[in-house]
């Protein structure tokens, strides 16, 4: 007796459909698997069987041969449990023959008890399914709210398999899982606000442009001067993300098992903070079965490094290709995997081993060769790809000891309007340019949310200055020794700030402001 029916693997952060072929027949009992099964796989025959048994079910005393198709692609995990499971019990008549499992997919880990276990990845798996034409989709209890993010698809939570065979034999039917509706407009509460920080005006106006455009941005200044403060309010203060950006950013946590029971999809930008201690795999993404590093982890979101020069050279070099290409590809001998990673980078770091290069005070203990050598574990390439370096210097008391009813300071919610506006206005402006197209795409096909994902072409295209501007960009140029790529960071936060004032010619008052974030490498690494 032969029973075909469907479950779901995982490939990076995509999921494709697997048909579990099970055959059985009356002949001494056997058990095997075949398909390219990992280990957790294979050991699936161990927890269907006691499954069955403490479940009330009699395991049926036959050979089993079950074949995971394609069987070209390894089959990792315990999300096949679920199939392996109904595939037997359709062979052995403990579900009706007449019931129909072409169009059902079934995901779940069992336990020896006949529960469901929730597994990685599951928001990947129900777009697979539902893209090859499956009507339900059959998931564990904690991973339902995750999969009903998806349209067009019956997503089903079951908590053990008891409630699975009952609900295909009709004896008791399962309600869908209703789809939960997020309003991605609405603004994401945060914990932290712009108006705990005392005064830095200068830094909290780059921090600003640096989220009006998604620029890389750099703080430097001795300890206390606010710049963690600053980092860590940053997602307060990005536009809130479209649906498009949440199934994205969804995908990768689900895969990297990181989604919490009962969300469906993440409403906030991510915010990643690693430790300096940690390895390349870590950041970038790998392992023998590839999973997405911070990179990956911070996509669409803010990653942020404290204590930048404390990074081993190896890991910020690594850095780089992924902040041009916004792509990390890892090869294995199974095959190549790739993750996305569109993020903001912040940087914050001292002037010096001790902190106090250049602060007024004079408490400075450093020798400039060591200030020398600790400012160079920042590599000019590396450097060369942050678009905008301010330096915070130390607060007075008056500032410190300032009270809200004397000093305004604006909250995240009026600076994320103006973030807003301009994001809106850029939008506008580059839609208008390129014929009135709803989405404008750089030269990779890759929709452009911000002016810092500008190309070449694009920054030809959208980047127009007035000559007096051109002028000034064509002194800078020659003066400070700028790279052909620090010229196009300087553009891009030109044309940032010029959406900020609703321009559409960069002109020579936002040059000269892109010039003045963009200085401090000849003060410190000149």
């Amino acid at each position: 007796m032969l029973s075909k029916v469907y479950s779901a693997g995982l490939f990076g952060i995509d999921g494709f459909i697997v048909s579990v072929e099970v055959d059985g027949q009356p002949r001494l009992p056997q058990f095997e698997l075949v398909g390219l099964p990992d280990a957790a796989v294979k050991e699936a025959k161990e927890r269907v069987k006691t499954a069955c048994e403490n479940s009330g079910y009699p395991f049926p005393e036959a050979a089993f041969l079950i074949n995971l198709a394609p069987a070209y692609r390894r089959k990792e995990g315990s999300g096949f449990d679920a199939a392996i499971l109904t595939g037997i019990m359709s062979v052995s008549g403990l579900i009706r023959r007449d019931v129909t499992l072409s169009d059902k997919c079934f995901v779940g880990e069992l336990s020896l008890s006949g529960d469901f276990r929730g597994v990685r990845g599951v928001l990947s798996m129900c777009v697979a399914a539902r893209d090859a034409g499956m009507k339900e989709f059959f998931v564990p209890w904690e991973n339902a709210a995750e999969a009903a993010a998806v349209e067009g698809i019956l997503v089903y939570g079951v908590k053990n398999m008891r409630q699975l065979v009952d609900h295909l034999n009709g004896r008791a039917v399962l309600s869908p899982m209703p789809r939960k509706e997020i309003s991605f407009t609405a603004r994401a509460p945060y914990e932290e606000d712009f108006a705990d920080v005392k005064g830095q005006h200068l830094a909290k106006r780059a921090m600003e442009i640096a989220a009006a455009g998604g620029h890389n941005i750099l703080l430097i200044g001795p300890p206390g001067t606010g710049k963690s403060m600053l980092a860590k309010r940053l997602p307060s203060i990005l536009p809130p993300l479209t649906f498009e950006e949440a199934i994205e950013t969804t995908k990768v946590h689900s895969v990297s098992g990181m989604l919490t029971e009962g969300t469906s999809l993440l409403s906030r930008r991510p915010f990643r903070s690693p430790h300096h201690t940690m390895s390349a795999v870590s950041l970038i993404g790998g392992g023998a079965n590839p999973l997405p590093g911070e990179v990956s982890l911070a996509h669409n979101g803010v990653l942020f490094l404290d204590e930048m020069p404390e990074f081993p050279k190896q890991i910020t070099d690594a850095l780089r290709q992924p902040i041009e290409d916004e792509t990390v590809t890892i090869t294995r001998a199974n095959g190549r995997v790739t993750f996305p990673c569109s993020f903001m980078m912040v940087a914050a770091m001292n002037p010096c081993r001790c902190g106090y290069f250049g602060d007024p005070s004079g408490r400075c203990t450093c020798k400039i060769e060591d200030v020398k050598k600790y400012i160079s574990r920042i590599s000019g390439p590396m450097l060369d790809r942050i678009d905008i370096q301010i330096e915070l210097p130390p607060l007075s008391y008056e500032e410190l000891a300032a009270r809200d009813d004397n000093t305004v300071c604006e909250t995240s919610e009026t600076v994320r309007n103006r973030v807003c506006a301009a994001r809106s206005y850029a939008a506008e402006r580059m839609a208008k340019i390129a014929g009135g197209a709803d989405q404008v795409k750089n030269g990779r096909g890759k929709t452009i949310h911000c002016n810092a994902q500008l190309d070449a072409a694009g920054i030809r295209k959208y980047c127009v200055a007035t000559d007096e501007a051109n002028l000034l960009l064509r002194s800078a140029y020659t003066s400070l020794g700028l790279s052909a790529r620090g010229y196009s960071r300087i553009l891009r936060v030109a044309r940032t700030i010029a959406d900020m004032a609703q321009s559409e010619l960069i002109r020579e008052e936002h040059i000269a402001e892109a010039i003045q974030l963009r200085n401090l490498d000849r003060k410190y690494w000149s």
